[in-house]
């Protein structure tokens, strides 16, 4: 690697929205976010659940179509 072209890594404080900060490395000393691990819906389980049902069931329920009518 050349010499004097990369910058100085220090330590940082990512602070988040919610109010959770931890430390990590960075060129910068502080860094805010929006989201972190302890307030994403992800990470926490508060997100809301998957659909059960995939477009082709939806589609099949909408015109009444079922099992039956598929075999004949």
């Amino acid at each position: 690697m050349k010499k004097g072209i990369h910058p100085e890594v220090k330590d940082a404080t990512v602070i988040c929205a919610c109010g959770a900060t931890f430390k990590t490395k960075s060129t910068k000393e502080n860094i805010h976010v929006e989201v972190c691990n302890e307030c994403h819906p992800f990470y926490t389980g508060m997100q809301g659940k998957a659909k059960k049902t995939g477009s082709v069931e939806k589609f099949n329920r909408k015109y009444g179509l079922d099992q039956e009518n598929k075999a004949a």
